[in-house]
């Protein structure tokens, strides 16, 4: 029995650090601009999936992942760039639009290019189960939640101890003051769709050797980072990764001990729930006034 509700844990950790790496990516682009990321999930998949294509063009591994991380983060400042840019101001409902159109053109284009198979990439540390108390942990599970912490401490610093991090941090509070005292908005802009893509594409390759990939995956991966993000109150960096971990576990638990065929509904009953009863989230969402 408990070897059993183990692995169930071991699972919902695993794919709730996807998550929360999802909702990171959320929080820091509603936190910069107001704009809640549809296209999110897009960069996961495009991680994943540009990771499979460099690794199978030839290329040594670490080259492969680089790419891979860098090329959505150029995808997202193209996004900021070209199509939320020039709706500066607009309704929220139109920005939210947008990022859908985003998604879908994206996935259209991986469709085309990288075709509609399904993918996976070497365990990064072979695939040789480690055994807990009856229950089995797969190598590269260290690795999602090894990574995956190192990007909220890396976060954490970037917040509080670069002149960056804390430009985008007065720019989430008060864009006009930002303006005011000299900090680019614009570049701030840049910096967290750059940060937010680059995030979403470290989870999909962390992920793949574990869930495949394929050109669609990201639909279901996007909307369940954004249940995390509001779980975790939107716009809150910890609530953010708490509500990733929360997500993925509940999601394993009902799966395992309800059934499988309820596990991409689970997030979505707990997100009506969030909403009816703690509509600011676990943590707080971050609520700003606009005069």
């Amino acid at each position: 029995m408990l070897a059993q509700f183990l692995q169930f844990l071991f699972s919902g950790i695993t794919v709730g650090a996807t998550y929360a790496l999802a909702a990171l990516g959320f929080t820091l682009i509603y936190n910069a601009s107001n704009v809640i990321n549809f296209a999110q999930g897009e960069f996961i998949m495009l991680g994943g999936m540009l990771a499979v294509f460099f690794a199978q063009a030839g290329l040594p591994l670490p080259a492969a992942l680089f790419l891979a991380i860098l090329v959505p983060a150029v995808v997202g400042v193209l996004i900021e760039k070209l199509a939320i840019e020039p709706v500066k101001g607009a309704e929220t409902v139109t920005l939210i639009i947008i990022t859908i159109g985003a998604s879908l053109v994206i996935r259209g284009l991986v469709q085309v290019f990288l075709g509609k198979g399904t993918h996976s990439l070497p365990a990064f540390s072979g695939d040789t189960p480690i055994e807990i108390l009856g229950a089995t942990l797969m190598p590269q599970s260290l690795w999602v939640l090894g990574v995956t912490a190192v990007v909220v401490v890396a976060l954490w610093y970037f917040f509080n101890r670069t002149l960056g991090g804390k430009a985008m941090l007065a720019t989430s509070f008060n864009r006009t003051a930002a303006e005011l005292v000299g900090i680019n908005t614009n570049g701030v802009l840049f910096l967290s769709f750059a940060m937010s893509a680059a995030l979403g594409a470290i989870g999909g390759i962390l992920i793949t050797p574990i869930t495949l990939t394929s050109y669609d995956v990201g639909i279901m991966l996007g909307l369940k980072g954004f249940v995390a993000a509001v779980l975790g109150g939107l716009g809150n960096g910890l609530g953010a990764v708490v509500g990733g971990l929360l997500v993925g576990i509940l999601e394993s638990m009902g799966a395992g001990y309800l059934s499988s065929a309820y596990k991409d509904a689970i997030p979505f009953v707990l997100i009506l729930f969030i909403l009816f009863f703690m509509p600011r989230g676990l943590f707080g969402a971050r609520v700003t006034d606009r005069v």
